[in-house]
């Protein structure tokens, strides 16, 4: 008997249906690059149905596409509204420093 496999995108759409692996999903693509991760916003949009995110950003399906292209340049409020649409946000945290030690910048020292 023939084995069965999936299709590994089908898979990947499923996966990036809960909230919990789209945020590690869409993490690991902005350590990557801006690139990356408008493509793995796509993703994540795909899995929840492109016209629904749409809508819930209050942008054209059409623009969504083009926002999240590879080349795409989404407004800030137009990513927040994706973001809010797939029940996500952005959380600020401290950038990670290299491995390598930076040193630090010399401070003038002015004497009165």
């Amino acid at each position: 008997m023939p084995k069965r496999t999936t299709d590994f995108r089908e898979d990947i759409l499923t996966d990036l249906a809960d909230p919990r692996e789209a945020a590690h999903y869409l993490n690991a693509a902005l350590m990557d690059s801006d690139e990356m991760f408008l493509v793995a916003l796509r993703d994540v949009a795909e899995a929840r149905q492109m016209s629904a995110v749409a809508d819930g950003a209050g942008v054209a399906r059409e623009a969504l596409y083009r926002m999240l292209s590879r080349k795409g340049n989404p407004t800030y409020a137009s990513l927040l509204g994706v973001l809010g649409a797939l029940n996500l946000g952005v959380q600020i945290i401290p950038a990670r420093q290299s491995p390598r030690r930076r040193t630090p910048k010399k401070r003038a020292i002015h004497h009165s």
